[in-house]
């Protein structure tokens, strides 16, 4: 079953969820309901851009409100593209950006459907769509996104977009990835991906728009621009703790493993390289068997795992993982025993998503040092779904091969 294009066709009740957000938003801002810590600094973020304060100067910016206190750590880009923000008070921007949130959601999931040709009958774009978005809202990286009023469901349903549909275009694919890697640096991990699977023109117009945005913010306010990359992008302080168990990325683990050792972001980053071979050839293997989800999903994993700093919310790269995982499934599904060795693997995943594992941990105030060798596992499940899932689908193009 494979189709060409994305389909048009929309079940209207799939706004009900990002209409009911603007409107949470709006009785927020009424009765002083203190929602969005993240979209108030965005906010904030675009009105001292617009007001001329500096956005690395202090810790803190002039238009948080008390409860927000906390410092800017986009790039100077990123608080330019939030400024439609501005235009609205602090709780009614988060309604709206939580709606554009879910609304990226359901792009995500629609698009992967698409792109996964052998599925089962009944995962169709048109079907299925609004039945897994509501049913992604229980995945705690996504309702923690909404939460906060972070950005991560709309960067990932850029990348997507570009990875999946406009990789067909051949004029405007590696923009979107060029856009996202502006407001948050992690999708750069997307141009290699681009090179890996022959779409060099695309990584070339990835990697140009973002230098041209970086160029334009230069001239427009450079001594933000400088102050960011010559300080603030490497600044510990204003990334908060690390070791958190909420950081689950190769670096928060050795942290947590080596007590904060000086050389654990070296060590993280020299095993982030070795699985940089594997991922790689998966990635090429995955798209010379057309297999474009898989290896998209290979490179998004990858960059959790190696990037400095990986928050449990920035995770929201479960859901195209539990669609794949429901597009493998047989069709129809067998009784007894073989369902459940057939619904494992989709089960697995989202327990580990939706349990809210590492909320139960015991975690803030430096317990994560103290942690037991169980309780190291327990708090590493999200770092262990990508290894695991790495490891069968090595296994299965390996008897493939």
């Amino acid at each position: 079953m494979t189709e060409t294009a994305v389909p048009t066709r929309v079940n209207p009740w799939l706004f009900a969820v990002p209409a009911g957000l603007v409107v949470a938003g709006v009785i927020s801002w009424l009765i002083d309901w203190r929602l969005g810590v993240d979209s108030a600094v965005y906010r904030s973020g675009a009105l001292a851009l617009l007001h001329g304060e500096p956005l690395y100067d202090a810790m803190s910016l002039s238009a948080e409100p008390p409860w927000a206190r906390l410092p800017f750590t986009y790039p100077p880009t990123a608080a330019a593209l939030f400024t439609p923000l501005a235009l609205f008070p602090t709780q009614v921007s988060w309604g709206l950006l939580g709606a554009l949130s879910v609304l990226g959601l359901a792009v995500v999931i629609r698009v992967c459907i698409t792109a996964l040709p052998d599925r089962p009958g009944w995962l169709t774009p048109a079907g299925a769509t609004l039945p897994l978005t509501l049913l992604a809202l229980a995945i705690e990286p996504v309702w923690r996104t909404l939460f906060l009023g972070q950005i991560n469901l709309i960067l990932m349903a850029m990348i997507v977009v570009d990875v999946l549909v406009l990789g067909r275009a051949r004029r405007f694919g590696g923009v979107l990835i060029g856009v996202a890697a502006a407001v948050k640096l992690t999708p750069l991990v997307f141009i290699p991906h681009l090179l890996l699977t022959g779409r060099r023109a695309d990584a070339a117009r990835a990697a140009g728009t973002f230098v041209v945005l970086q160029g334009l913010m230069f001239l427009l306010v450079p001594h933000d621009f400088t102050r960011f990359w010559g300080y603030a992008v490497t600044d510990p302080a204003r990334t908060g703790p690390i070791y958190w168990a909420g950081n689950q990325s190769l670096n928060g683990l050795v942290l947590r493993l080596s007590d904060l050792a000086p050389w654990s972001l070296a060590v993280a980053l020299g095993i982030g390289a070795v699985l940089a071979v594997p991922a790689a050839l998966l990635v090429r293997r995955l798209h010379r068997m057309a297999e474009p989800v898989p290896a998209l999903l290979v490179t998004a994993f990858f960059g959790l795992l190696v990037s400095p700093v990986s928050w449990s919310h920035h995770w929201v790269w479960a859901v195209p993982l539990v669609v794949y995982l429901l597009s493998r499934l047989p069709d129809p599904l067998p009784a007894g025993r073989d369902r459940v060795r057939a619904l494992a693997g989709v089960g697995a995943v989202v327990l580990v998503f939706a349990s809210c594992v590492l909320l139960i941990m015991r975690n803030g105030l430096a317990r994560e040092l103290d942690w037991l060798p169980p309780e190291f596992v327990i708090g590493s499940a999200y770092l262990l779904v990508p290894v695991v899932a790495g490891g069968f689908l090595l296994a299965r193009l390996t008897r493939v091969r």
